[in-house]
């Protein structure tokens, strides 16, 4: 079932801010349905992973939390389609959107260093808090393991997952994000870089230019 106000920032999940429900209205008005769902998700499994002992965990924080997640992809829509991997300008537009709220320059810089790192593997994890949560919270919304441990059980994770999955469905979107990047790397492969995931992704597409599926390098 898929929840049909999720395109309205419902009050069950976004923090109840300026902040965050600008945010959250800048990703569904651009994101596609399947690639929005993984950031709500991401989000979610987000504050059930956070330690106890994390700021992350605190009111104060939501916002800050809230902003790197939902925007972790908004790199991947056209409208960002810049000179720079996605990530990266995806981190731009987040960073530009907490300043226009005069956010701490400390939390702006950690938002910009999460969603950039996101898809770095051994340097999300160690570089800081913020981007450590973002990392393993993408590698839980897509079945990966993580690096270090979670403050819950597999079966309360099992459990967690069935229930976001019901409310906000994948929508394979394995597929439509791994061929979001692919095709910006098809039109400036500069994008790509060889040892960046978006260049893995692209090398599988040039190795496999008919393959329809999800792309076999995500």
């Amino acid at each position: 079932m898929v929840d049909s106000d999720a395109n309205s920032a419902p009050s069950e999940f976004v923090p109840n801010t300026e902040i965050s429900n600008s945010a959250f209205e800048l990703a569904s008005t651009l994101l596609p349905p399947p690639i929005l769902y993984h950031s709500i998700r991401v989000y979610l499994y987000a504050r059930s992973i956070t330690p106890p002992d994390s700021s992350y965990i605190s009111p104060a924080k939501q916002d800050i939390l809230f902003t790197a997640c939902i925007l972790h992809d908004i790199g991947t829509v056209h409208k960002f389609d810049g000179a720079q991997r996605f990530e990266v300008e995806g981190a731009d537009v987040a960073a530009r959107h907490l300043r226009r709220f005069d956010v701490k320059e400390d939390d702006v810089h950690d938002t910009w260093v999460a969603i950039a790192l996101h898809t770095s593997p051994g340097i999300a994890e160690r570089i800081g808090d913020l981007a450590r949560i973002v990392r393993e919270a993408v590698l839980v919304d897509f079945g990966k393991k993580t690096s270090l441990g979670l403050p819950m059980t597999e079966n309360d994770l099992q459990e967690r997952r069935g229930e976001l999955e019901e409310k906000y469905p994948r929508l394979g979107v394995e597929k439509i994000l791994g061929d979001a990047v692919v095709e910006q790397a098809v039109r400036n492969p500069d994008k790509a870089p060889p040892a960046s995931w978006p260049g893995i992704l692209y090398r599988a597409h040039l190795s496999n230019p008919g393959w329809d599926g999800v792309n076999k390098a995500f």
